[in-house]
């Protein structure tokens, strides 16, 4: 009896180290998602954006073209802010892809297609143009009309990604833009480039899409990674970080997307 007695308490003690370790990797895998490499994207670019808009000088007008939800609107309110989009995307897009459910587009000072803007020239001291290339058929009529929309040395600030997954769609045209696209065509339209920054890099680039894993694979395959194979994500980021803390310019080759800041010269 004793002997049974013993052997009953080491099999709960040895389920009970098991649960601890099982919660253990739980919590670490969390801890993970929320923080490290490959989770920066957004807030790197949300950091540089209210940077550039604080550094335009107060009372000076400014366009958000293809605005949305009107995000960057909080950054603005020392300027005198107009917001525009085309006001056709609902959330649910063509319910491909990656959606957002919901999208408030009530509050937009102008509904328009982003190459037509009803506005005079030389009307605006500065045009942001957030995440929204990827999203316009003709990008570089975009740009045509931006330097009409610009006085001369007015601020042009454009973020888009790189690389991107399917989303916003039907909407959805380019997955991304690199450097080149900028340096070739701003120029054509008479803008100089004072700044062109890339977001993250080719390591951070990959967590972000490694941690995005367990969701794709339970939409697209309807199953998630096991606790070992969460486990080997976990190793990998870790190495990812390793390789990112000794980045030297993998951004050439990858990156989240660029931020530009150029100015209307003609």
């Amino acid at each position: 009896m004793e002997k049974s007695t013993k052997r009953a308490q080491n099999r709960c003690l040895v389920k009970k180290s098991t649960l601890s370790a099982i919660k253990t990797i739980r919590t670490q895998l969390h801890q993970l998602r929320i923080s490290g490499v490959g989770t920066k994207n957004e807030s790197n670019r949300i950091s540089w954006l209210e940077t550039k808009l604080k550094e335009i000088p107060a009372g000076l007008r400014i366009l958000d073209a293809g605005a949305g939800e009107q995000k960057y609107k909080q950054f603005c309110t020392h300027l005198s802010y107009v917001s525009q989009d085309f006001a056709k995307y609902d959330g649910r897009g063509d319910e491909r892809g990656l959606q957002m459910g919901a999208w408030d587009q009530t509050k937009l000072d102008i509904i328009s297609d982003i190459t037509s803007i009803p506005e005079p020239d030389n009307s605006f001291d500065a045009i942001m143009c957030v995440e929204v290339f990827e999203h316009i058929p003709e990008p570089l009529l975009a740009i045509k009309e931006f330097a009409r929309l610009l006085k001369v040395n007015g601020i042009l600030i454009i973020t888009a990604p790189f690389c991107s997954l399917t989303h916003f769609s039907p909407y959805h045209f380019y997955t991304g833009y690199n450097r080149y696209f900028y340096e070739k065509f701003l120029p054509e339209y008479g803008f100089e480039i004072m700044e062109l920054k890339a977001n993250g890099n080719y390591f951070e680039y990959i967590a972000q899409e490694i941690r995005g894993l367990p969701e794709i694979s339970n939409c697209y395959a309807s199953a998630r990674p096991s606790i070992l194979e969460s486990l080997s994500i976990r190793r990998i980021l870790k190495m990812l970080q390793r390789f990112s803390n000794k980045d030297k310019n993998s951004s050439e080759l990858l990156n989240h997307g660029l931020h530009i800041k150029a100015k209307l010269i003609r």
